[in-house]
């Protein structure tokens, strides 16, 4: 069971590389780029925080992934792709701002998406429930604010990623914040 979890965390982990580089270096994700310009967000907290973009397509992902050598069921296992009724895989997400949710250990876990055209829905799109992913028990951010909510004996828990990664840039590193679920007891342990 480890190595099967240490083979999806080394999925996500690449994925994380894979979403960057399109955000930072391809000209589909300049739409995401300017985003996070106009938010304020720097290239060092991009890169420090794991910021992406999926881009607009259907099966570049998963047909990247299974070219570096990781099977369909591995993907759909990381929450990368999701299956279609009639058989088949496709990339569960197109086109967003990609945040790379880590557990408090720093380790992989999943991803949430944000759209950037204003007619796509959800607004917010998380990785599904997987053996790595339970929103219900991950804080967004904890890994970056684990020590200062020690040393500070203070957490701030607020909405969103954003509203995490902007103060995070700001020095105030005790910042946490549910994804898109109510607070729950798991988070507050």
């Amino acid at each position: 069971k480890d190595e099967q979890y240490d083979r999806l965390r080394q999925l996500l982990d690449e994925a994380v590389t894979f979403y960057r580089h399109h955000l930072l270096q391809t000209s589909e994700g300049e739409h995401a780029l300017n985003y996070l310009t106009r938010r304020g967000v720097i290239r060092e907290t991009i890169e420090s925080v794991g910021l992406g973009y999926s881009p607009a397509s259907w099966d570049v992902t998963h047909q990247y992934f299974l070219g570096k050598g990781f099977s369909p069921q591995e993907l759909i296992d990381s929450g990368l792709v999701s299956q279609r009724d009639g058989g088949g895989i496709y990339d569960r997400f197109r086109n967003r701002l990609m945040f790379a949710i880590r557990d408090s250990s720093g380790r992989m876990s999943g991803f949430g998406a944000r759209v950037l055209d204003p007619d796509d829905v959800p607004k917010y799109l998380n990785s599904p429930q997987t053996a790595l992913f339970d929103k219900s028990r991950l804080l967004y951010g904890l890994n970056l604010a684990r020590k200062a909510i020690r040393s500070e004996d203070q957490v701030v828990i607020v909405e969103g990623y954003m509203d995490v990664i902007v103060p995070y840039q700001a020095g105030f590193v005790n910042t946490v914040s549910p994804m898109g679920t109510a607070l729950t007891e798991d988070h507050l342990r």
